[in-house]
Order: structure tokens, then sequence, then C-alpha cells
């Protein structure tokens, strides 16, 4: 065993005296918070992107398009639309309309874990997503001349968001905001077991014994005690 393998194992001469309270297992070190000002600088610019995230959604969405009312139809079939662009169109149009609406939604996992914090979690930004953008979908499909309900946009839109959400909008929201806690963490930490001392943490030495006196034979000799026969 080298000395430094020693050392790690608390075995070797110079290993530290770690005993009692002092030997914890240590989880890991906490990250300290943000200071308010830079998070409320982070609200303020998620905030303005939302607004003109908002704007630029309302002239794709919501303009109209009289040359579009005899070629569209509402399609509430998920993935009909999308097999329809896959097969029926060439592949630089199938990209763009697809992938168009993917992008459409990456803003929403980007820029929500920032500007709301309760919304930060995948499910959270998906349920979120999937509400904004139904109601986008029923008002253009009622109120707007050339477009029409799509529920393969809203799953596009979710899609779009929810890789948003994994590639930066997590990060984004871990660095702003403090980490949430979930139910699930309360459980564990009201059974969960309590900082134990170290496994490998040297033993306190143990007393010495006394010597035992020595036993006095029938003769009045000091030996051992004669045997029967």
């Amino acid at each position: 065993m080298t000395s430094r393998l020693a050392r790690w194992r608390g075995e070797g001469p110079d290993a530290p005296d770690v005993s009692g309270e002092q030997a914890v297992v240590v989880v890991g070190k906490a990250r300290p918070p943000v200071h308010p000002a830079v998070r409320a600088l982070a609200m303020v610019a998620a905030f303005f992107g939302t607004v003109l995230f908002s704007v630029v959604l309302a002239r794709l969405t919501l303009e109209p398009s009289a040359a579009s009312v005899d070629l569209i139809h509402s399609n509430v079939r998920p993935g009909h639309s999308i097999n329809a662009y896959l097969e029926g169109s060439s592949t630089l149009e199938a990209a763009r309309q697809l992938g168009g609406n993917l992008l459409l939604g990456a803003p929403f996992g980007i820029l929500l874990p920032v500007l709301l914090p309760p919304a930060r979690g995948l499910l959270r930004v998906a349920a979120v997503t999937v509400c904004l953008m139904t109601l986008v979908e029923l008002t253009q499909g009622a109120l707007v001349t050339g477009r029409v309900f799509d529920i393969d946009d809203v799953i596009l839109n979710t899609a779009g968001a929810l890789l948003g959400y994994l590639l930066f909008g997590r990060r984004l929201g871990r660095a702003v905001h403090p980490r949430r806690h979930h139910w699930w963490h309360r459980l564990t930490r009201r059974g969960g077991p309590q900082p134990v001392a170290a496994a490998h943490a040297p033993q306190a030495p143990h007393a010495p014994q006394a010597p035992r006196a020595p036993r006095h034979s029938a003769d009045g000799g000091v030996g051992e005690k004669p045997s029967a026969g």
C-alpha cells in the first residue's frame, strides 16, 4: 500500500486526527445565491424577450392570409399534417414548415424558467406551452382569415420548447434562481440518514490490561495448577 493510499484511507502516520463529530461525511458545497440585482436584470431581460417573441408570434400566426382559404383545412388528428409535409412536399418545404414550428416553440423553453421560476421543470414547461399554443391555434382558427387549427402545430411547438429548455432554459433557470425543492426532497430529508462518522476514521487506542496475578500451587510454589491423577 502506498503512502498516498494510506493517507487517503486514514491509516498512514501522516493521516489527520479525525474523530467524533469531526469525522462527518461532506456531501457537497452549496452554490452561493445570485445577487438580487442580477436576478432582477435577468428577469427584466426575459420579460422584454417574451414581449418581442409575442410580437413575432402574432405576426406569424394571427396575420390573415386570404389566398390560403381554399388550400388549408383544420386538423385534429396528431401526425396527419406532419405526414403530409413529409410525403407530399419537397424536402426544403418540409424542413421549413417542421423546423419553423420547432423554432417557434423554443423561446418558451428558454424564457419561461427565467421569467417564471414556478414554471421550471420539463413537465411544467410542456404544460404551459401546450396551453398557450392551443389558445393561439383556437384564436387563429376562429378569428383569422386563412388560418385554421392544427394540432400538429401544437405538438411541434411543444417539442421545440422542450428542446430549448433542455439545451438552455434549464441552465439559465438554475443560474438565476435558487434550486427548487421538490416534494420528494422533503420526504427523503425527513426519513433520510443523518451525517455519520467516516468509515475509515482511526480508532481510539485500547487501554493496556493489568497483568494477571500468578497462580499458587498446592505445595506452595508458583506455577501451573496440578493436574488430577
